[in-house]
């Protein structure tokens, strides 16, 4: 008998030791599975968060946000509109770093802060974004999409700078041709957010990215909690096409114009930041147009302006050689991008329409051209003069229309390069 239960206790330690390696294994498993996650996260993570010293120009805008704080009178909603490149995102990351900063002075956030560091991955949880997104393929049509749904891949862009195009942030979800909107979802999901008292501090700060992207049901619901904010809260909406937001929004926010950046900043940035020489910078200044993202996909030898750059050559060359067969093969080139991109293409084309049609008058002061772009003109702006101009440029913005209205895009470029062979053949 005493063998007997000697066995039996034997046989409980072991597995009470099994039951408690067990445990500590399921433990570590979890406490490796969230340092994991955490690896994730500070992979995309900044190095800091977002200050005014880092936004390029805009002082005029800076300073009229600053004086808001400082004079107590910061509207509960404001729309950062301005063309892409000019700096929104920047200037709407830098003021809700000002805004969330414990030890901010009269000009900038400390950066050194408990909220200065949680904002160097974007991870505080009183700031909120909301963004355009996808319905990726075998979602379930019962799941309300919202920005939570693709958090991992908003902080890679972030992490990038925030100087992003839409483009970009489309390319990451892998949208192909999907177009991306703000759902119902959204405001459901910062309704409740919001509901909760500031964790940190005051202030809450939402961030809403291309509002204009808003369908109808969430514009609604939004409209209602902008209407009566939860006390602290502060909505900074970054738009592009104010044109399309609800007017009801637009009349319960303070409007900021963001202009686009002054030649003379781009030109200095380019030298002090990206160390290029001071002939080339002044080039590629007045080849931004005011952007900063137009001046850095200068520098990238592979840029999608440059590749549209090669279609324009290529439809022009093959037009006026009326090599029918080769401008089947660039339309069905042109078929395979996406609709979005499609249409910065066509932009782009009226873009260099313009350049070489004033090329022509010998005013350099006049011309917005890369050198690759220039070179091109020097022998193909005579082929666009005052007889065809306007129509050339007709064309274009017909089939920019074409495509935003879902037509066939193989048909709509085969018809702009058959009537381009007609066009460049008018003289002046």
């Amino acid at each position: 008998m005493f063998w007997f239960y000697s066995i039996l206790f034997c046989l409980a330690l072991n597995l009470k030791y099994l039951c408690i390696r067990f445990s500590c294994t399921r433990e570590c498993e979890s406490e490796l599975s969230f340092l994991s996650f955490a690896k994730s996260l500070h992979k995309y993570s900044r190095t800091r968060d977002m200050k005014f010293d880092e936004v390029i120009g805009q002082e005029d805008v800076k300073d009229r946000l600053l004086q808001m704080v400082r004079n107590s009178k910061l509207p509960h909603a404001m729309l950062f509109c301005g063309p892409q490149g000019s700096g929104k995102m920047a200037l709407a990351l830098a003021f809700a770093s000002y805004l969330l900063c414990k030890n901010r002075d009269d000009k900038d956030s400390c950066g050194k802060c408990n909220q200065c560091n949680m904002l160097a991955g974007w991870a505080h949880p009183d700031l909120h974004f909301s963004y355009p997104v996808i319905r990726p393929k075998g979602t379930s049509s019962a799941h309300q999409m919202t920005s939570d749904d693709f958090a991992h891949e908003w902080q890679k862009v972030l992490s990038e700078g925030p100087y992003f195009t839409l483009d970009r942030w489309l390319k990451e979800m892998k949208a192909e041709n999907q177009q991306a909107q703000i759902g119902v979802g959204d405001s459901n999901d910062l309704i409740r957010k919001l509901s909760f008292k500031a964790s940190q501090g005051y202030f809450k700060v939402c961030i809403i990215w291309l509002p204009e992207r808003m369908n109808d049901e969430c514009a609604n619901k939004l409209l209602k909690l902008i209407e009566e904010p939860p006390q602290g809260t502060v909505f900074i909406m970054v738009c592009e096409e104010p044109e399309k937001l609800l007017e009801t929004i637009k009349s319960r926010t303070q409007r900021i114009d963001i202009p686009p950046i002054s030649r003379e900043t781009i030109e200095r940035e380019l030298v002090e930041r990206r160390g290029i020489d001071a002939d080339a910078a002044k080039r590629i200044s007045r080849a931004a147009n005011g952007s900063w993202l137009n001046a850095l996909e200068e520098l990238d030898a592979g840029s999608e302006k440059r590749k549209f750059l090669d279609m324009f050559i290529t439809l022009m060359r093959k037009a006026y050689s009326n090599d029918v067969k080769e401008l089947k093969t660039w339309s069905e080139t042109a078929y395979s991008y996406g609709r979005e991109k499609q249409k910065r293409m066509l932009i782009y084309f009226m873009h260099l329409v313009r350049e070489n049609f004033i090329y022509n008058f010998h005013e350099k002061e006049l011309n917005y051209m890369t050198q690759e772009e220039e070179d091109f003109a020097r022998k193909f702006a005579p082929f666009i003069n005052e007889a065809n101009v306007v129509e050339i440029s007709r064309l274009m913005n017909l089939a920019i229309r074409d495509i935003s209205q879902n037509a066939n895009a193989k048909i709509v470029f085969f018809h702009l390069a058959v009537q381009m062979m007609i066009e460049l053949r008018i003289k002046n």
